[in-house]
């Protein structure tokens, strides 16, 4: 014990055994700092943290093809993958033939969201009220012009039938189903029918609301007169009409992906040799395939379909010395 002069204690034994102690856990804790330890981390509960199993790209030669990743076996499906319901997943009935309306119900939070998909995915190609003059339909890329869908064929069309078109893709149309979710398909496919419900509506139809239709009337004039102002401003002087341009015209509207010309058949019939023929048509009449009958098909492709082909090609806006470019090219394409 330590005492001073009068005798009294300082400390006691105890006291000095706590300072030590005190004094020595602070010297452990700074010597710790900065240092790594070489033993591993004690981990009392193991918690099935470690395990005798292989991980993900892990090489595993207990397979002959040393992969630890393994593919389903054959001819099984994922519970909740099985997709038995194949109106709803593929747009067909039991017999394969496309359902006449859609499977789901019709909210408007679900014709909205259509709307929205719509203008993310069909734009581009069919425009924003689906007459299929999307940008890159009308900015001289050289794609096959997509349909409107205001026709009588697509208006006629089945909701299955618009389905599958962005589920298996169309033609020249890739299929959309990496992109597009199912309950998304169907809801662009409602908003498609709005669309074509829309744009033919009846004047009379239109009269019940409170439209001002002469204002309209006028308003749609005006833009046809403009459309019509640009496309004389951007009309070429001094073309020379000519079958080596009529070529380009060919190639570059994409023309090669639905008619060939040597012959054979792709979607459409072939050009080879059509010009000045006689051409059966699918009311059973024939007509000569002449300059006026090749401008209508160009402009007017279904107003006198052939036989034998459906009435799907889109209509082509192409100015005069264009088509007649194109058709000085058919000219070309004998039988010989």
């Amino acid at each position: 014990m330590i005492t001073n002069i009068d005798k009294r204690p300082l400390m006691t034994t105890k006291g000095i055994l706590k300072l030590a102690c005190v004094c020595g856990v602070g010297i452990m804790l700074t010597a710790c700092q900065g240092q790594i330890s070489e033993k591993s981390p004690v981990h009392p509960n193991m918690n099935m943290d470690q395990q005798n199993r292989k991980e993900a790209q892990e090489e595993n030669y207990f397979f002959e093809d040393g992969r630890s990743m393994r593919l389903p076996v054959e001819g099984t499906v994922a519970r909740g993958l099985l997709k038995e319901d194949t109106e709803y997943y593929a747009g067909v009935d039991s017999k394969g033939d496309w359902i006449a309306t859609i499977p789901v119900g019709i909210t408007k939070s679900f014709l909205y969201r259509g709307k929205e998909r719509y203008e993310v995915f069909c734009t581009p190609c069919h425009g924003i009220t689906g007459a299929g003059k999307g940008i890159i339909m009308t900015g001289g890329y050289g794609y096959v012009p997509a349909p409107t869908y205001h026709q009588d064929r697509l208006r006629e069309a089945t909701d299955g039938e618009l389905y599958s078109a962005i589920y298996n893709g169309v033609r020249t149309m890739p299929s959309y189903a990496s992109q597009i979710p199912v309950e998304d398909r169907w809801a662009i496919v409602a908003y498609i029918r709005a669309l074509q419900a829309s744009q033919n509506v009846s004047e009379d139809e239109i009269k019940e609301y409170d439209v001002d239709l002469a204002a309209l009337k006028n308003e749609f004039e005006a833009k046809k007169q403009k459309e019509a102002e640009l496309a004389e401003a951007r009309k070429p002087k001094d073309v020379v009409i000519s079958a080596e341009l009529g070529q380009k015209v060919f190639q570059q509207n994409g023309c090669q992906a639905c008619h060939s010309v040597d012959g054979t058949t792709i979607i459409g019939p072939s050009l080879k040799g059509v010009f000045g023929h006689e051409v059966e048509l699918a009311d059973g009449t024939t007509v000569t395939a002449d300059e006026d009958y090749i401008t209508e098909s160009i402009t007017e492709p279904n107003a006198k379909v052939v036989k034998g082909f459906a009435p799907i090609m889109a209509p082509f806006s192409l100015q005069e010395h264009e088509i007649k470019s194109l058709i000085e090219y058919l000219k070309t394409l004998s039988d010989n």
